[in-house]
């Protein structure tokens, strides 16, 4: 099977899409004559032309807008962000009207629109543009999230969100769009909200999505040096996981006869995060409180992050990583160190 990278397959998804239907077309800065500010769209506007492939000015609220307005005509938009950060600015329409339209007009506007683009953490681009916002819109009623972890999941899934009448946010990690996979070249897709399951096992369990997967894969690896077996290993679109979970990462002891996420456990739950937790007491990287298992705590800490017993911290990325290393840890019990 041949082997792409991550942008590549994000660019043939939409291409496949917009030869069967007339009605899709890309808006977003930099999506045409700069074919996408991480290349995700080149060659696009050379084939589909500028009716259908748009660079727009710098202005979220606007280009989210027009999309949102253009499904109740019969299109079907895809709206780039540069960087959901940059969301921020349009989340109105998001939220207000893309997620409500069906709702509020009694089922008349489906809104069939895909807002897609970077999240999360890269190389060193500052707080600003380092933010992970998942839980946020998995928290929305009316949206469907999806982050996902490889080419091959980036692919088959974004084509279903294209071709979904409901709004989708379609969430890509910066550092993965030059990671490389197995696409095949036939067509395929990969339903919404199926969890699949990678690895099984007998002692715990793990549910990931988007880039924090590879890092879950390596702690299944470590994890087996101390014995600890994976009872499953899950990828999972963050608004399938539920509100209790806030659309995190988690680790939690299985369930030895079920294999499943039972409410009576959520309590032992550590979570391996990008994205702020929903009370915003955690940022960044990792939450854990695994009450009676300290020690399989510690193993999670040490072997996925190299460091001992202590959860990340309430701050925002720098710059500069001199600045990052000087940031304090906070402890189980809140203190600095």
């Amino acid at each position: 099977m041949r082997v792409i990278q991550f942008r590549e397959a994000i660019c043939e998804a939409m291409s496949e899409e917009m030869r069967l239907d007339q009605s899709i077309f890309l808006m977003g800065e930099e999506v045409a004559e700069y074919n996408g500010a991480y290349k995700a769209s080149k060659g696009m506007l050379d084939e589909f032309g500028d009716k259908r492939v748009i660079d727009t000015p710098i202005s979220e609220l606007g280009f989210a807008g027009i999309g949102v307005g253009s499904t109740m005509t019969g299109n079907r938009p895809i709206i780039e962000f540069m960087t959901f950060n940059f969301a921020l600015v349009g989340i109105d329409q998001i939220i207000n009207n893309a997620a409500k339209i069906r709702q509020m007009s009694g089922g008349q506007f489906p809104c069939p629109i895909v807002f897609r683009g970077p999240t999360g953490s890269a190389g060193q681009l500052a707080a600003t543009h380092s933010q992970a916002f998942e839980s946020w819109y998995a928290n929305c009623p009316g949206l469907k999230v999806i982050v996902p972890s490889n080419p091959y999941d980036a692919k088959g899934l974004l084509k279903s969100a294209i071709r979904d009448n409901d709004p989708v946010i379609f969430m890509e990690s910066e550092q993965m769009y030059g990671d490389k996979g197995e696409v095949p070249e036939e067509e395929y897709l990969i339903p919404i909200g199926k969890a699949e399951v990678k690895i099984t096992g007998k002692d715990v369990t793990l549910v990931s999505f988007g880039k924090i997967l590879k890092q879950a894969q390596i702690a299944v690896d470590k994890l087996k040096e101390e014995g600890i077996l994976m009872a499953a290993s899950y990828q999972l679109d963050p608004w399938k996981l539920g509100y209790q979970t806030s659309g995190y990462t988690q680790i939690m002891l299985a369930d030895s006869k079920q294999h499943r996420l039972v409410e009576k456990e959520l309590e032992k739950i550590p979570e391996i995060v990008e994205c702020v937790n929903i009370s915003g007491r955690y940022a960044l990287l990792v939450r854990i409180f695994a009450k009676n298992n300290r020690h399989l705590r510690d193993i999670i800490y040490e072997k996925i992050l190299g460091i001992e017993g202590v959860e990340g911290t309430n701050t925002t990325i720098s710059f500069e990583t001199a600045f990052s290393r000087n940031v304090p840890l906070v402890l189980e019990d809140g203190a600095g160190e």
